[in-house]
């Protein structure tokens, strides 16, 4: 009797298993991040530089914009050399060493002192097409119309073909953006560094907190260099000491009355601005060593708490939270952050990847349609913005990085060709995981094996050598959740009973 229940818990086991992959394909994270990329990504994107103004415009015109509108993208297609347009399916791609990809059009409109001028749509280049995702061609089809089409039916997609190669975008885990974690330093003068990558769109701003042997706490981000961090916070409109000291908490706050002592003679909003001026060297008159220091401080300073002069107030608590939670880690209060546990770690997937590089080429394409207007502009002519936009461009730098697997970042080997030797081959490099750390340095503790690995990553699966464990795959039932837009949850969650403290 029991072999028997035995047998049927087996059976069961497998039925579920079996079912499970029959429901849910192996490239699915992949594929619904492709297709978010496709179906939102894109538009953010191309909102992000919605108004381009040159800077040579014609003498009899006092203003001109050239606006960005609406991104569509169709279904794979192929223009035969007689001008006929038909729809492309994968085997013919690979077959003919051919790029799987869609025509991308955008809506432009140019704008004269403030009348639209002219309005169309015109292509701005082609798309690479990932496999079983919505704009693909097989999508919806059955086993049959598969075999008919020259695919395998068992085939999982999340791949894409680049001149008749097969190509899969590996997905990148890298540590969380927007979360302050500090370490503990090996070398140097300085024991504990804090740090936090702060993201927002295309701004993506590294932010380093120290303490230096003179007990005073410095920040650097982009080109601020070891400001204090009591300065900043005033120079952001907290300018009260006590009101400082109440934000930042702490039971015993002997380091904290070090810096307010040492900076206790600034005390506007202006002092607190033109100190940091002086500090990162600009010359300038005050005037404008104050407007250029608030322009980075609302652009390159914590942007995803905000880029605008209303978010001054917001950036100055949250950096009092991170001087907070430095002193404890510090001061050995609490436990250091482990930077390898999983809920620290994000994952880059395809579609994340391919808005890096649209984000990054779209401005490129932006660049040279400024350059070809204003040198038009320069012969005395004033061109139609129809000439002015090269299709051509965007499709081969994507295509490049597609084909060479260099990124954008310096980063390398993020497209990688599919090896077929094998089915089980197959599934392995479309779950493969890369870590951005060196090959060449020791991080022993970054390849090791972590219990928040268990059941989201293969235990056994990684290559010996130089990428032990920085090269992952993930666990055949793993599934991964996209992220989530803040400005929907938050409304949410306040419906729900979420109450906005502020502290005044």
């Amino acid at each position: 009797m029991n072999n028997q229940a035995q047998d049927i818990k087996m059976t069961r086991s497998k039925l579920l298993i079996r079912k499970f992959f029959e429901e849910h394909s192996v490239a699915q994270a992949d594929i619904d991040s492709f297709n978010k990329f496709m179906d939102e990504e894109l538009q953010i994107i191309i909102e992000e530089n919605k108004e381009v103004e040159p800077t040579i415009i014609p003498t009899n015109v006092e203003e001109f914009k050239i606006r960005l509108e609406k991104i569509t993208v169709e279904k794979p297609e192929i223009t035969e050399a007689d001008g006929s347009k038909r729809i492309l399916l994968p085997a013919e791609a690979r077959l003919r060493k051919l790029s799987y990809s869609a025509p991308a059009f955008l809506e432009v409109s140019a704008h004269v002192n403030g009348q639209q001028k002219e309005s169309f749509t015109t292509q701005i280049g082609n798309i690479p097409i990932m496999l079983k995702s919505k704009y693909c061609n097989l999508k919806g089809k059955n086993r049959e119309e598969l075999i008919k089409a020259g695919e395998d039916p068992d085939d999982p997609g999340g791949y894409f073909i680049i001149n008749g190669t097969e190509k899969v975008i590996v997905s990148v885990e890298d540590l969380a953006a927007n979360r302050f974690i500090v370490e503990e330093q090996k070398t140097g003068t300085v024991q504990f560094t804090g740090k936090i990558f702060s993201e927002r769109g295309s701004y993506k701003i590294p932010h380093q907190i120290e303490k230096q042997k003179d007990e005073i706490i410095y920040i650097s981000f982009t080109r601020v260099r070891k400001i204090p961090v009591t300065v900043l916070i005033k120079a952001l409109g907290i300018l009260k000491d006590e009101e400082i000291m109440k934000l930042i908490d702490l039971p015993t706050s002997s380091e904290v009355f070090i810096n307010l002592y040492e900076f206790v003679d600034i005390k506007t909003e202006e002092d607190a601005i033109d100190y940091i001026a002086k500090e990162i060297g600009i010359t300038q008159s005050k005037e404008i060593r104050i407007e250029r220091v608030k322009e980075i401080m609302d652009k390159y300073l914590l942007p995803h708490v905000g880029l605008t002069t209303e978010a001054r107030r917001n950036k100055a608590i949250n950096l009092c939270k991170y001087v907070k939670d430095y002193l404890r880690v510090s001061n050995k209060e609490i436990p250091m952050p482990d930077k390898d546990h999983y809920a620290n770690k994000r994952l880059k997937l395809a579609g994340d990847l391919l808005a890096d590089l649209f984000r990054v080429n779209i401005k490129v394409l932006i660049g040279d349609m400024l350059y070809n207007f204003q040198r038009i502009v320069k012969r005395g002519k004033f061109p139609s913005i129809r000439v002015i936009i090269r299709e051509k461009l965007l499709t081969q730098r994507i295509y490049s990085s597609m084909a060479t697997g260099n990124w954008v970042g310096a980063r390398k080997g993020i497209s990688q060709r599919i090896e077929r030797m094998n089915y089980i081959q197959l599934l392995s490099v479309l779950q493969r995981v890369v870590s951005p750390l060196s090959a060449s340095q020791e991080n022993f503790e970054a390849r090791a094996l972590h219990p928040t690995h268990l059941g989201r990553l293969c235990m056994s699966e990684t290559p010996e050598g130089t990428n032990i464990g920085l090269r992952k795959n993930f666990a055949l039932l793993t599934k991964v959740t996209s992220s989530v837009n803040e400005e929907e949850l938050v409304p949410k969650l306040k419906e729900l009973g979420l109450e906005t403290v502020s502290v005044k």
